[in-house]
């Protein structure tokens, strides 16, 4: 969840350390620092609680310079935001700092050992006893050196961590180990880089490897060492990413989620460009490792994910048992392995993450493969641990997504949940040649669909957000596959503008939301038609008569509707039109307007938009 930036080279470090911090402001954090080792071998820290300016502002007046640097910003999760729980933290000589993201599960039974042996410790945070310990290592053994009181240290902790350590002792050199959060190390051109995440690294180069789980780097001036628990050396895999740093700027819009919302064509695009055949209606997915013979054998499928990726694992659920007809169970992954699923060599595990390192994700994945199933996930970062745990993995080519409140991944998980079951009812015949082919249309219709609808400049959101600045409550309603949007609706606009928002399927009013109905509550109704579909037109029309009884009540509806629709116009106080589209792709067109009218209302609150309050961009601890 935290932000880590380390740094072995010839730039000057501190400004490259506080741009990659900044390039994880996204994450979420409460505090930040930074630890520089000077050219007479001197250790300094300077930390701020707050905002990385905070931070900032304290280098401006005790500037620093020096060799080699690493920076962090702290979510806090052991001892209250503050200046002494900011990391990096020291050791007890001040020679040794560590950063940390994670848990480390067994850290007061390893203070309390260590203050017996005389370390004071400045923080309320688990993090501090890592630098104490390290330190008593080489106390202990002073010939293991750094390297190895390091590898010692990690023998006795407990927990899942993103460490990252360095001695004003050994010039140079940071150590590196992950056990559950992300680590990525980069290469360059006579540099080399250690952080959380990609988009910290992106400017300088492209070339960089995760670690996987019991991996160790070293890094220097002069390379990369890899090792794995026992100290064998292994020679990463080193890939090279894709995504252009430019995407991850602003590029003129206010805010990041802004951006993303209007990159959603591209996407989209991008999710489906080489994927569909509009000449046969064939699939392609070149990552599917799984054989073909096997999709015949699967008799049912199980999906895990968390917030925004398990609305996407909702309407999922609609499009595989529509379209393949397999049966499909959706599952929070926080409550996956704390039941006893059932589970089967013939069932198919999905997980779907936007960073591929979900924590509670991992472990639904984990216990699905434990138990002899086989895996897929839908993932948009290359070479995070989702993808090399999984047995295949259908990317998104979403590209970075630095707004908090996901927007441009959750729509390219939808339309790649798609292409799945297109792929899964070709692969066990489920549809014709024909009706492939009538998918591969639709789905390829798709971007131009959404881009009509981003520039469609008779909508006025911020005008419409005008009319519920003040609302204290929201209630987001939808049937059928609009009902995951709903909740996705209301989970954009709690996450950003902080107004209580809830999604409730449309059937469900006459038992119990009715009761909330009054002439200050804002209804937000998805209601979008495809004429073809006989089941579209019906729940249609019974989501016209919710409409009905929220107006009876003085309730004031916002209609998200298929343009033309002039039944829905005539009720609802505010109308928003949509493309038409077909029935199961239309969520990829309706969620784009809750998004936006989110937006707007944050804004208008003067809420902080891309970093809202107590949440964090990857959730790298369950």
């Amino acid at each position: 969840m935290c932000g880590i930036v380390g740094y072995v080279g010839n730039q000057q470090v501190v400004p490259v350390v506080i741009e990659g911090l900044r390039r994880l402001e996204y994450r979420g954090y409460d505090s930040a620092g930074i630890a520089v080792v000077d050219s007479r071998g001197e250790m300094h820290v300077r930390r701020a609680s707050g905002k990385l300016r905070n931070l900032e502002e304290v280098l401006r007046q005790n500037p620093l310079e020096g060799l080699y640097a690493v920076g962090h910003t702290r979510w806090a999760t052991h001892g209250r935001p503050s200046e002494e729980n900011a990391h990096p933290h020291r050791s007890s000589s001040g020679r040794i700092c560590v950063v940390h993201n994670g848990i480390i599960e067994n850290y007061l039974e390893l203070k309390r050992e260590l203050q017996k042996k005389d370390h004071r410790f400045q923080s309320e945070t688990d993090t501090e006893v890592v630098a104490h310990l390290i330190e008593q290592k080489l106390r202990d053994h002073p010939d293991i050196g750094f390297e190895g009181a390091f590898r010692a240290m990690l023998k006795e902790i407990h927990g899942i961590y993103a460490l990252v350590a360095m001695s004003a002792d050994e010039p140079d050199k940071l150590i590196a180990a992950r056990l559950g959060p992300p680590v990525v190390i980069g290469i360059g051109e006579g540099e080399y880089f250690v952080a959380s995440d990609i988009p910290a690294i992106l400017p300088h180069t492209r070339d960089l490897f995760f670690l996987n789980d019991n991996e160790m780097a070293v890094v220097t001036r002069a390379g990369v060492r890899v090792t794995e628990a026992q100290g064998n050396e292994i020679k990463p895999q080193i890939q090279r990413i894709n995504w252009d740093p430019i995407q991850a700027e602003k590029g003129g819009y206010k805010h990041f989620m802004l951006k993303e919302i209007y990159e959603q064509p591209r996407a989209v695009r991008e999710t489906t460009e080489g994927r569909i055949s509009l000449d046969t209606g064939r699939i392609f997915i070149d990552t599917m490792n799984i054989p073909d013979e096997e999709f015949c054998r699967f008799t049912d499928i199980k999906i895990a994910s968390c917030g925004t990726a398990w609305h996407a694992s909702l309407v999922a659920k609609y499009l595989i048992e529509e379209i393949a007809r397999v049966p499909v169970e959706v599952d929070y992954a926080s409550e996956f392995r704390y039941r006893n699923p059932i589970l089967t060599p013939q069932t198919l595990m999905m997980v779907i993450s936007q960073s591929g390192e979900t924590a509670d994700s991992l472990a639904a994945l984990r216990e699905a493969k434990d138990r002899g199933c086989r895996s897929i996930s839908i993932c948009n970062v290359q070479g995070s641990m989702m993808t090399r745990e999984a047995d295949c993995t259908i990317y998104t080519h979403a590209g970075p997504e630095i707004g908090v409140a996901s927007t441009k991944a959750f729509t390219s998980q939808m339309v790649a949940a798609y292409i799945f079951a297109l792929y899964l009812a070709q692969q066990r015949g489920s549809l014709s040649e024909e009706k492939l082919k009538w998918h591969t249309l639709h789905l390829s219709e798709l971007p131009v669909k959404l881009e009509k609808l981003l520039s469609n400049s008779e909508i006025d959101y911020e005008e419409l957000s005008k009319a519920f600045v003040l609302s204290t409550d929201f209630l987001y309603l939808g049937r059928g596959i609009n009902f995951p949007i709903a909740l996705e609706g209301a989970l954009k606009l709690k996450e950003i503008s902080y107004i209580h928002a809830e999604g409730y399927a449309a059937g469900e009013m006459k038992h119990g939301p009715n009761a909330l109905i009054d002439s200050r509550l804002p209804v937000v109704v998805i209601n979008t038609l495809d004429p073809s579909d006989e089941k579209s037109r019906l729940r249609y029309e019974k989501t016209l008569s919710n409409i009905q009884e929220v107006r009876a009540r003085d309730g004031i509806v916002v209609a998200v509707v298929t343009e033309g629709d002039q039944d829905t116009r005539r009720m609802a106080n505010y109308t928003i039109e949509v493309p038409s589209s077909s029935e199961l792709l239309s969520p990829v067109l309706s969620v784009v307007p809750q998004q936006l009218l989110a937006y707007h209302i944050a804004v208008r609150r003067g809420c902080d938009v891309d970093q809202p309050r107590n949440l964090a961009k990857s959730v790298t601890v369950e």
